[in-house]
């Protein structure tokens, strides 16, 4: 017999359907009207004061009086807020600090205010919606949903909660899917990964699971246990389980070795959430990219990737974008952080409505040559050359060698197999061909005998997620970076090769 709950899901998912259609067919409007409001509620903040917002009225005087700053230029800002003082970044004190550890700069704290809470925990609630709404599926939601996340136990400081953003959102459950919804509190407080997955297979496998959410290196991890433990695909064990959601990653890389571990394909949703803002969601099934959350008290700018490290690069609104070209996103919001660079680049996949995809990081690529290589290049030269194939990759991760002990310099690809290619040189040079199609200053590389064709070298099981320990960054929303300019993570985990 159907629940009331999923009775009311379709109702409800129409009339979310109609307020999002609404502002994504008002996009400009939308922006501006965030941008007018973030400017005159911040006014009286000392960030405010500081650099004349009372006389900002459009995009062209906030350029010229705020630059772009990551976290390290916002610091002093956020370090006042941590001790205490009030209107600062944003009028009053944050409600939390979400705390990241930064790949440069240590320990992040990014404030979380009253007014940029609600949107973190309605943007991952709409996604769900819009797919009930475009696919007119409920029948997972009287199932029990798993989220692998951070420990949901917060410290205070004076008066702020502090934690991990998925932490936080934790205490944010809603009344109706709190019964349905695992682990259990005391589960998601253990804090050693390994410990807490196995605590997750216990209290899961007896269950009827239909929605699992998390990072997919993560979510692997768990699923391989469940293999382990019962010897069946984990969509044998859970016969309903048909929706899975993810951020954090992209999960092109890991789909063939995930419906392998669940034995069929199920449906997916893609998130874009970070501690700064909850970013985009993925709208409809068939379409790539995810819808641009515009009406979230977010204002964006974009600055080509290619231009960002020149002197003053220029800084465009959703209006002056286009498809295909690579972004660095910074954002204004009503968190209190003011022309920030998150360090995520994006590319858009459509202007109407507005949808991007994540396409790495600003500092995670390789340009040792003047080629530029990105994070989307090298996972789309992976899907590429293993697509119709047995080969099932694991992780990998790209880096430059420079000073080889023969030959011209290369990239150098370190990968984990579960299903390893009969022929390694094949597959190098399959994925070689496809960097080359995508990047023409690789491909001139090559061609101009500067570089030689990548190579390939062998990761043993789980030695990534050795690695990981080893640095004190396994679990959570801890990932591996795809690529780097520099050999520093490679070069330290020369334990993890394989030796075969």
């Amino acid at each position: 017999m159907a629940s009331l709950k999923s009775f009311l899901a379709k109702p409800f998912s129409k009339l979310v359907y109609k307020r999002i259609k609404k502002w994504a067919d008002n996009p400009i409007e939308t922006q501006e009207k965030v941008f007018q409001n973030l400017i005159s509620e911040a006014a009286g903040t000392a960030f405010g004061k500081d650099h004349d917002f009372v006389s900002i009225n459009n995009h062209a005087d906030f350029v010229k009086r705020v630059p772009v700053r990551d976290y390290e230029g916002l610091k002093h800002y956020v370090d006042r807020v941590v001790a205490g003082e009030e209107d600062v970044l944003w009028k009053g004190k944050p409600i939390y600090f979400a705390k990241t550890s930064g790949t440069t700069s240590g320990v992040k704290y990014i404030p979380i205010t009253k007014e940029s809470m609600p949107s973190h925990i309605e943007a991952a609630r709409n996604a769900i919606l819009m797919y009930i709404h475009e696919t007119g599926n409920i029948s997972f939601v009287d199932g029990k949903m798993i989220f692998l996340q951070g420990s949901p136990i917060l410290k205070e400081q004076n008066g702020i909660q502090l934690g991990r953003l998925s932490g936080i959102v934790a205490h944010y459950v809603p009344k109706y899917l709190q019964k349905n919804r695992l682990p259990s509190w005391e589960t998601n407080c253990i804090e050693d990964w390994e410990t807490k997955v196995d605590a997750i297979v216990e209290e899961t496998l007896p269950q009827n699971m239909t929605v699992i959410s998390g990072i997919p290196s993560w979510v692997q991890m768990y699923f391989e246990r469940i293999q382990q433990k019962t010897g069946k695909k984990v969509g044998e064990v859970f016969k309903n389980f048909n929706l899975f959601i993810f951020g954090g990653v992209n999960y092109e890389p890991y789909r063939a070795k995930f419906e392998n571990l669940i034995g069929r394909k199920v449906d997916s949703i893609e998130l874009y959430p970070a501690s700064e803002g909850f970013f985009a969601f993925q709208d409809q099934q068939d379409q790539k990219g995810m819808l641009l959350q515009l009406n979230s008290g977010i204002f964006y700018e974009f600055i080509k990737a290619d231009e960002f490290f020149n002197d003053n690069p220029k800084r465009i609104t959703i209006k002056d974008v286009e498809v295909g070209v690579n972004y660095v996103m910074i954002i204004s919001t009503n968190a209190g952080l003011w022309g920030y660079n998150i360090g995520d680049t994006v590319q858009f996949t459509s202007v109407k409505p507005y949808r991007v995809i994540v396409s790495g990081r600003i500092k995670h690529f390789i340009s040792a040559f003047g080629e530029h290589v990105i994070g989307k290049e090298v996972e789309q030269a992976m899907q590429e050359a293993t697509e119709n194939t047995e080969i099932r990759v694991t992780e990998f991760t790209v880096a430059p060698q420079i000073n080889p002990e023969a030959g011209l310099p290369y990239h150098e690809w370190f990968i984990e197999f579960e299903n390893e290619p009969k022929n390694l040189s094949d597959l190098a040079k399959r994925l070689d061909e496809s960097l080359q199609k995508q990047n023409s200053y690789y491909f001139d590389l090559i061609e101009g005998k500067v570089l030689q064709q990548l190579k390939i070298t062998k990761v043993k099981k789980d030695g990534f997620q050795e690695y990981m320990k080893s640095v004190g960054k396994l679990g959570g929303q801890n990932k591996i970076p795809r690529l780097s300019n520099d050999r520093k993570i490679v070069d330290s985990f020369s334990t993890i090769k394989s030796h075969n």
